[in-house]
This record gives structure tokens, C-alpha cells and sequence, in this order.
């Protein structure tokens, strides 16, 4: 088989700015293996998701990430708006600090043995999930490739996507942590989960496609990233004492046990309320409810 002129899109801020100081390596590497490429450095939010659209829909069939989740979620994000999307595989070079959707997909977190095997011949076929929300006021769409929701978890990463990049990305998402600790209330959502619908109040709802969440944290122990389905982890009206007891099994996944959480599969989800909540993708912020998920199955090709 021949190898792919690729694209490679390389985000030089993910990891603390790490990933500049890498990429002198990780482009020889490349070379070594024998890939044909062009990069193209991010300069700031969003211009990833232009860049891998722009590659996708004139023909570019392999584009790379170089970069965090964040650069991944925005790469995966320029090939589902392309007219192409069939067409195109992503490859991901991880240099981040969280790592969370490579975990759920199976692709090595060193870079080195990732390079090695963007010019293999395996490929996986996800399913990627489609979050509709609010913001200034107007309806937004998104996709994701591992996790979406709303709640606490967006308050997080409403706070943390604010702090300064060369902090890293576990750092900001502590200190989000923290501070959405202080401040949070719980919400009282209307939520239907496929045909069932019922009013509660909830700390978190985790729309999952992937496992992990939050650099490791086991999440959605029971998810699967093509299965056509995603999982819905509801977290009850649990105070902030009780999370921070609950908090350590989240990294084991058992958290799903405690009486307060709920799970579920589904292939849609919708969440209403008369009360302002926040929204996140993939770790980023998005807007405001009210919120829609779906699913569109084995919807992106990925080099393993």
C-alpha cells in the first residue's frame, strides 16, 4: 500500500508549550519512517478545526495531530465539516498532558511509537457524538470524540480553558477544580435520556463516547468508542463533601456504584432547565444550555 501525503497540524502551546520544543524530533521521526508531509503550526482557538477542513475537502486524505485533546477534538472537527469526510483518516501524536481520548482508542501515549504507526495500514472506524447548544444567544453545533456534558464539569472547564496555556493542561484543570468547588450550585434539569424523561437536580451529566475524562479519570468505565451508543453518567444532587469523598473512585471507575449516580446507553439526550448551565466538548468550553447529544455511528477513521 502507498503511504498518504499527509497533513500534519501541529498545536505548539499543548503541554505547557511542550509540544514546540518536540517537534524538531517528532518531524525527523516522521521523516525516518518515511511519511510524506506538510505541517502547519496552530495560531489559536478554533484555527485547527479551519486548517483540517480546509485539507479534507482539497483532497487531503491523512491529517495528524500534534497537540493535546483539545487539538484532536478540533482536528476531528475540521474532517466531519468537510465535504470528504469518508475519505480522510486522522493519525494523533499525543504531546499533551491529559491524554484522555487516546486511552479510549488505543493509540500509544509515546510519541515515538505513535509516529511508527501512522504508516501502518490499521485503521479504526468511531462512532462521534454531535452536541447542539447555546451561545449569545444562538444555536451551535459541535462534534465530539470522546466526551461531552453539563454541570459541574463545564464549570471546570469554563474556568480552566480561561487560564494561561503555558500552565499546562493539568494544572488549570485543578485550579478549575477548586475554584468550581467554591462556587458551584447544582442545577435543577429536565433530562430525557432516549424515551424516558424526568425533572431531578444534578450536580454533572457526562455524555460519554470514550472511557476517560480529565487526564485518566475512568468516567464511563463501561463506554465503548464504536459500539453506536453513548453513555449518559448522571451524578444525583450530591453535595460538595460527598464529591470530594467520591472523587478517588472516579480514577477506578466505581463510582458508578454510589446511590447518587446513574448510567445509561442511549443514542440521544436532551437537557432543559429554567436555570443558566454550562456546556463542554471534549474538555473545551462551549456555551450555554439548553443541550442536545446524538450519536452518528462509525462516522471517523483512525490510524492505531
Amino acid at each position: 500500500m502507498s503511504i498518504l501525503q499527509a497533513k500534519v497540524i501541529v498545536n505548539p502551546v499543548a503541554g505547557a508549550n511542550a509540544t514546540y520544543r518536540k517537534w524538531p524530533k517528532i518531524s525527523s521521526l516522521l521523516r525516518h519512517i518515511g511519511l510524506p508531509f506538510e505541517f502547519q503550526y496552530t495560531e489559536g482557538v478554533g484555527h485547527a478545526i479551519e486548517l483540517a477542513r480546509e485539507a479534507a475537502n482539497n483532497g487531503c486524505q491523512f491529517l495528524v495531530a500534534v497537540g493535546g485533546d483539545g487539538t484532536v477534538h478540533e482536528v476531528a472537527n475540521g474532517i466531519l465539516l468537510s465535504k470528504d469526510l469518508k475519505e480522510t483518516t486522522i493519525g494523533i501524536i499525543s504531546t499533551g498532558t491529559g491524554g484522555d481520548f487516546i486511552r479510549s482508542v488505543g493509540i500509544d501515549r509515546d510519541y515515538v511509537k505513535a509516529c511508527s504507526s501512522l504508516t501502518g495500514v490499521k485503521r479504526r472506524l468511531i462512532d462521534v457524538g454531535v452536541v447542539e447548544y447555546h451561545k449569545n444567544g444562538q444555536s451551535h453545533k459541535r462534534f465530539f470524540v470522546n466526551s461531552s456534558g453539563v454541570g459541574f464539569d463545564a464549570a471546570v472547564a469554563e474556568i480552566s480553558n480561561r487560564l494561561p496555556k503555558f500552565l499546562g493542561g493539568t494544572l488549570p484543570y485543578i485550579i478549575g477544580l477548586l475554584k468550581s468547588l467554591v462556587g458551584y450550585q447544582n442545577k435543577t434539569v429536565t433530562i430525557s435520556v432516549g424515551d424516558k424523561v424526568e425533572s431531578k437536580r444534578i450536580l454533572s451529566v457526562v455524555v460519554a463516547n470514550g472511557c476517560y475524562f480529565g487526564g485518566g479519570m475512568r468516567v464511563a468505565p463501561l463506554a465503548d468508542i464504536d459500539d453506536g451508543l453513548l453513555d449518559v453518567i448522571t451524578v444525583g444532587d450530591m453535595g460538595k463533601l460527598e464529591l470530594l469523598r467520591v472523587f478517588p473512585t472516579i480514577y477506578k471507575g466505581t463510582h458508578i456504584h454510589h446511590p447518587k449516580v446513574e448510567t445509561a446507553k442511549t443514542t440521544r439526550v436532551k437537557i432543559e432547565s429554567a436555570e443558566k448551565f454550562l456546556v463542554h466538548a471534549d474538555g473545551e468550553f462551549l456555551g450555554e444550555g439548553p443541550v442536545s447529544f446524538g450519536l452518528i455511528p462509525s462516522a471517523l477513521s483512525v490510524a492505531v
